[in-house]
């Protein structure tokens, strides 16, 4: 069998309809479209948490949020959680990051287990399974730097100074006088940022990229490369060219509706209305000074995939690299009168996903959709079964998207996706006067309903089908009780599905029975000699 690679490729708070390919009006995107015309669009795809760290901890581990415990940024991993990584090494694969994870490691419980975070375990455990090719997590303002920042060294090796000229040169402008303008304020966000676009994060993560691809083949291994890009993730800065390429007439409409402000709305909804960047995003004027810097930090993206694909195809890696290209969330950019993610309406737990295999196998699909109910745990299992392996079904609760690929529809695919969210970390929690335990919604949504729980309160609920910009909400309406009833149940059956008994596989469970007790001497409920020996000449 030839040698296999991956290329799973991430953006950072990218929404699933700002691409072409997905329709929209102004931006193009024809290296992520191309990428598209090759491979299996999946249109309704979901992640397991509208937050950066939970839901790449899922990506990572194939496991709901429930399961691996990491409910918010900066909430370690717990050392010991199966990722990825160590289910690729397992199959001789390389598995390394270049860019962001938003991984935080769990000191407190390797220091208890008495291990060294200097050795290569001790790594590992705290880079969620990777080797930590070029990490940056970027977001890292003066006084919050995390210890490791290749890309400031590469900043300061090109003579930009500073304590963090990651803020400074790649995020901020510089006004007419020469003082800084600031990219972290949404006022900015029409500036140029004030490193060259060459030296700003997306190219030079790109690069890293292909300085990996060429060291690992040269190596001779298979290899999966998580490339992660921080971008169009806030700071809305981009640089020139890009920080003009779009303008106010280009900026779509927002998806809102007055009535979703009324004074019955949900507590839990209309408190996150009320926080600061919500109602920042809800003025028309913010809206058209940041999402032309967000469609630009995404055309750059695309730019720079251009140049990669182009390189794999110049080393003949595109016949043999499966590529994923994905986002952790959306962006609610002013729809529904919110800002940044965190609930659960399309523009936020939806996102882009498209899946390349180059095997012959899958050259019926290519250039085609999929609405299968997809969730972002399954891309692990899709790697495992890629590279020769089979998904330990015990541990990873995705299921592999392979069959989708090579055309064939899998039996008993799911019916209902999941989302979670924790909020206790928001100011939220504070609005609404809750202790740190009751901050916690759950999504399921079956492709028509979707149903969102909040404990302590009535649940919110959305018809897609009659309603598909989600602007009315129906938790509150006695006439679809029947409805409300079947999908709490769903969500309720999904909760006590098995999740934790991660160290028992299914087959060993398989295996045991009362005769295989009986060949270990366990003797239980035998009446006398007679029964016994009649048992064992059965064996």
């Amino acid at each position: 069998m030839l040698k296999r690679n991956v290329l799973f490729i991430m953006c950072d708070q990218l929404r699933f309809d700002y691409l072409s390919c997905a329709g929209h009006p102004y931006l193009e995107t024809p290296n992520i479209d191309a990428l598209a015309a090759r491979g299996v669009r999946f249109t309704r795809a979901y992640v397991q948490s509208p937050v950066c760290g939970p839901s790449r901890m899922s990506y990572y581990t194939g496991r709901y949020m429930r399961s691996h415990g990491s409910n918010w940024n900066g909430f370690p991993l717990r050392v010991g959680e199966p990722t990825l990584g160590d289910h690729l090494r397992k199959l001789g694969v390389r598995t390394a990051l270049v860019g962001k994870t938003h991984m935080t490691s769990d000191d407190e419980g390797m220091q208890r287990l008495g291990i060294d975070p200097s050795s290569t375990i001790g790594v590992l455990a705290s880079e969620c399974g990777f080797e930590p090719y070029d990490r940056d997590d970027g977001l890292h303002p003066a006084g919050r730097r995390h210890p490791k920042q290749p890309y400031n060294a590469y900043l300061r090796s090109k003579g930009y100074e500073g304590n963090n000229p990651w803020e400074t040169w790649a995020n901020s402008g510089e006004a007419p006088d020469g003082s800084l303008q600031n990219g972290w304020l949404l006022a900015h966000a029409d500036k140029k940022a004030r490193a060259p676009d060459e030296d700003t994060e997306t190219p030079w993560t790109t690069r890293e990229a292909m300085r990996f691809i060429e060291e690992a083949e040269a190596e001779q291994r298979p290899w999966c490369l998580h490339l992660s890009y921080i971008k169009p993730h806030w700071p809305y800065i981009a640089p020139a060219p890009y920080h003009e390429m779009f303008g106010r007439e280009q900026v779509v409409p927002a998806i809102r509706d007055e009535r979703e402000r009324r004074n019955d709305a949900h507590p839990v909804y209309k408190a996150f209305m009320n926080l600061r960047v919500s109602r920042n995003f809800s003025r028309d004027d913010v809206r058209e000074r940041v999402i032309p810097a967000y469609m630009g930090l995404i055309k750059q993206i695309d730019d720079q995939l251009g140049k990669l694909f182009a390189f794999l195809k110049e080393k003949e890696l595109d016949k043999t690299t499966l590529i994923v290209f994905t986002s952790d969330h959306g962006d609610y950019l002013g729809d529904h009168w919110l800002g940044e993610k965190d609930l659960f309406h399309e523009v936020s737990v939806k996102v882009p996903m498209i899946v390349v295999d180059p095997s012959p196998a899958a050259d019926a699909t290519r250039g085609t959709t999929c609405d299968a109910l997809v969730e972002a745990i399954d891309l692990a299992p899709t790697f495992i079964e890629y590279f020769g392996g089979v998904s330990p079904r015990h541990v990873v609760e995705g299921r592999s998207l392979m069959p989708w690929l090579c055309g064939e529809a899998p039996s008993h695919w799911r019916t209902h996706v999941f989302s979670e969210y924790d909020y206790s970390m928001q100011d939220v929690r504070r609005y609404l006067g809750l202790s740190v335990d009751k901050c916690r919604l759950f999504m399921v949504f079956d492709g028509r309903w979707k149903y969102i729980h909040a404990p302590g309160f009535r649940p919110m609920l959305y018809d897609l089908q009659s309603d598909p910009r989600e602007l009315l909400d129906l938790g509150a309406d006695p006439a679809h009780e029947e409805t409300l009833i079947k999908m709490r149940a769903a969500l309720l059956d999904w909760a006590l599905a098995d999740h934790n008994r991660i160290t028992m596989p299914d087959a060993r469970i398989e295996g045991y029975s009362s005769a295989a007790q009986l060949k270990n001497g366990i003797l239980i409920g035998y009446w006398d000699e007679a029964e016994l020996e009649e048992a064992r000449r059965r064996l």
